[in-house]
């Protein structure tokens, strides 16, 4: 296997950050590389959030180009899907788009807010306490692909 990754240093993965993922190259041959933490949105759920952006400006009294508005919308990206049947994701399904996510543990977020913070409360889970090394499937796209991400980096590639 191929790395070019250096030394990781330990802590916690987020979206929006670069994480260890082992891909099969070009040529067939795996390598250990960096990409960052997150997928474009659906196109659905740019149009969504495009939408409800330009209803609050006509309740103003404003005039709209959706078209423009959707043009500069940015794109926070997704970080996971679950629904793989799903139109958005079909294109990232092929073999050359699948990788494997390196982790010790993963975390999800509780389904209800804090009373106190108002704030959905991160689930951690591992094998066990020692935390040993686990890989789970992931999906890759070109950077390219990723207009949306927030800050640069210097991956190759995303994931979910």
């Amino acid at each position: 296997m191929r790395t070019d990754v250096g030394n990781l240093e330990p802590g916690k993965v987020f979206p929006d950050y670069s994480a260890p993922i082992v891909r099969t190259d070009a040529d067939g041959e795996r390598e250990l590389v960096r990409a960052h933490w997150g997928m474009p949105s659906s196109q659905k759920a740019l149009t969504d959030t495009v939408s409800t952006r330009a209803d609050k400006l006509r309740a103003k009294g404003k005039d709209v180009d959706f078209a423009a508005l959707l043009k500069m919308e940015p794109d926070a990206g997704t970080t996971n899907f679950r629904n793989v049947s799903s139109a958005p994701w079909k294109r990232w399904l092929e073999p050359e788009s699948r990788c494997l996510v390196a982790a010790t543990s993963f975390s999800e977020y509780g389904p209800m807010p804090d009373p106190v913070t108002n704030k959905k409360p991160l689930h951690w889970f591992a094998l066990d306490k020692r935390e040993p090394l686990i890989v789970f499937a992931g999906m890759r796209a070109p950077w390219s692909e990723a207009k949306a991400l927030q800050r640069p980096f210097p991956d190759a590639h995303c994931l979910s």
